[in-house]
């Protein structure tokens, strides 16, 4: 196969950015397209050329470090595939395709299509554990669990972190990241004693982080490549409101006690 490349080259945050373009012969129909792009940074590596960044960790699917804008869609043409389980066999021969980071005011970027997606890392920071005892593991029969329940937090929790949602939505809105990392413990025993403080703090952290708001386009599930269903952000609307009240009655409570 014989590809071309529109590459997105930038040196950083701070610099304008354009495109390059780059020739791509004798590629392997076989080939993941991480491992083209390897071919294509070898090449430019021995002609004394800067190599292509790209964010890349276990080529498996499971990290959701290669996330890649491929031809306008976030990890490619295929449905439910990261970027490093797209195989060139899914382009025909002498395909032009043009890859860009993802688009988004949240996620700068660090160099060429590699971008700073740290803005996740807080919002699960702000909200993402569960208080449990110590000492042994409780048996797993211990706590029964809902069947529905536990498949509807096992969908949520099958969230990679990729960012793909983000780059999709129009609006740059991390509404179905922030939920399925909400829903996967909110639905579960092991998450209540902090579900309604997490939902909130979670919530108001993504806003503080520059992410758009979500308008129910729907990108974010068709981009994500777990399909995540965008349920998630509704039962996170829900709970969202129901914390907001119950602060609010808290917080009348505590003003009439005081005036008393």
């Amino acid at each position: 196969m014989k590809i071309k490349l529109n590459v997105w080259r930038q040196k950083d945050a701070a610099d304008a950015g354009s495109f390059e373009t780059y020739d791509a012969a004798d590629v392997s129909e076989d080939m993941s397209f991480l491992e083209m792009l390897d071919v294509v940074n070898e090449r430019l590596t021995l002609e004394g050329k800067e190599p292509i960044a790209f964010d890349h960790d276990c080529r498996e699917g499971i990290c959701g470090s290669c996330g890649v804008v491929i031809d306008g869609r976030p990890h490619g043409p295929k449905e439910r595939t990261t970027t490093c389980q797209l195989h060139m066999r899914s382009f025909p021969n002498g395909a032009e395709i043009t890859l860009e980071p993802w688009r988004a005011g949240a996620f700068p970027v660090v160099k060429d299509l590699v971008v700073d997606r740290s803005a996740f890392d807080r919002i699960i920071a702000a909200g993402g554990f569960i208080s449990a005892p110590t000492g042994c593991a409780v048996d797993g029969n211990a706590m029964p669990i809902e069947k529905e329940n536990a498949d509807l937090a096992m969908d949520a929790a099958a969230c990679i972190g990729c960012g793909a949602c983000v780059a999709a939505c129009p609006n740059a809105s991390a509404m179905l990241f922030t939920a399925a990392k909400v829903s996967q413990l909110s639905l579960l025993p092991q998450g209540q004693p902090e579900r309604w403080r997490r939902v909130r703090a979670m919530v108001a952290t993504m806003d503080q982080e520059g992410f758009g708001s979500c308008t129910n386009h729907g990108e974010c599930m068709a981009a994500c490549p777990k399909a995540i269903p965008i349920d998630h952000i509704a039962r996170m609307n829900r709970d969202w409101l129901k914390a907001s009240l119950r602060d609010g009655r808290r917080v009348a409570t505590s003003g009439d006690s005081a005036a008393g």
